[in-house]
């Protein structure tokens, strides 16, 4: 009786240690056979349908080839590119215990892109309200700058097909000159696309107009945590040079990130202000003439919706010394386009 016992101990024992066994293999079994297939969209739509597959995975983590990653659970997914481009796709398979194996594909996209927003500025009278709203106030918010926003026909107006902003030498509230600044704060934002405005700038030095974007959640962040685009920058002081820049930490005011090109005829001549922004890059471009790339990823602010603006500001810390003969300047634009 006793040997009985012994003989069905150890034969417990040793199903007990088999079932043990048999669990810890299967934790510890890295995953195989990774196979990936991708489906990109004949439609231009940027559209890409990925299927991976593979033995032993239980998540699925694809790196699109631009900066952007998505971790998936059965291996399925489909992605849009916001760009034209060929891409390295890198498809990581995990198993439960955290062992990896990879497979890396190659992939051409073709997108078209569609307007999704203009204003073409039409309509005689002042800015379209249901695209635009007003700053309003003197100072530049930190800037320094010597003119004040005002909301009235003679700093901001439609006419003969032009937006016209102009800025005036004359007493206003304290301040000695009146310009405007429109938003679309509340109206419109996007995130990725490209934007594209045909302008004429105004001359005189100290003038500063700008074309430019703040991230959405400026209220709750501040600047320049929440990310300005500077699409177009011009100073009377430096004349037909063209400024493309972005802030963000540790990267604004003095210390921005951008670049510049000299064109001709800045100011009598009309031309066109481009940005082409995706998750991998921003391209700052005049006459589709791209002359500075900045190298977006997913740890800066630029990967959320922004806001357009335009202004003319007079001074300032980049506007610089006012000419003194100053009496006004427009900066006239024909339109502002985005497209997706």
């Amino acid at each position: 009786m006793k040997l009985n016992l012994i003989v069905l101990l150890g034969l417990l024992g040793l199903f007990s240690c088999g079932k043990d066994k048999d669990n810890g293999g299967s934790n510890n079994n890295p995953p195989s056979n990774l196979m990936v297939n991708a489906v990109v969209s004949t439609d231009n739509s940027g559209n890409v349908s990925f299927t991976a597959t593979a033995t032993n995975a239980v998540t699925y983590e694809y790196g699109f080839g631009n900066g952007v990653f998505q971790t998936v659970p059965s291996g399925s997914v489909t992605y849009k590119y916001p760009a034209s481009g060929t891409y390295t796709v890198t498809v990581v398979a995990k198993s439960s215990g955290g062992q990896t194996v990879s497979k890396t594909i190659t992939i051409t996209v073709a997108v078209t892109l569609t307007l999704v927003w203009s204003d073409e500025f039409d309509t005689p009278g002042a800015p379209d309200p249901a695209k635009w709203g007003y700053d309003i106030g003197a100072g530049g918010w930190g800037n320094n700058e010597l003119q004040y926003y005002t909301n009235r026909l003679e700093n901001a107006q439609v006419s003969t097909g032009t937006l016209k902003i102009t800025l005036k030498a004359e007493s206003f509230s304290g301040s000695n000159y009146t310009s405007a600044r429109i938003l679309s704060k509340n109206k419109f934002s996007f995130k990725y696309g490209k934007v594209e405005a045909r302008a004429k700038l105004p001359a005189g030095g100290g003038t500063w107009p700008a074309i430019w974007m703040l991230g959405d959640n400026i209220g709750t962040v501040g600047w320049p945590a929440c990310g300005e685009i500077d699409i177009m920058e011009h100073v009377g002081n430096q004349l037909n040079k063209i400024f493309g820049t972005v802030h963000h930490p540790g990267h604004s005011g003095g210390n921005a990130d951008g670049g510049f090109t000299t064109i001709s005829n800045a100011t009598t001549e009309f031309h066109r202000y481009g940005m082409e922004w995706t998750p991998a890059t921003i391209k700052f471009s005049v006459d589709d003439v791209v002359f500075f790339t900045f190298p977006n990823n997913s740890s800066l602010p630029f990967n959320q919706p922004f806001f357009l603006i335009m202004n003319i500001a007079m001074g300032g810390n980049f506007g610089g010394t006012v000419d003194p003969a100053f009496t006004t300047g427009t900066m006239e634009v024909d339109y502002i386009r985005v497209y997706q």
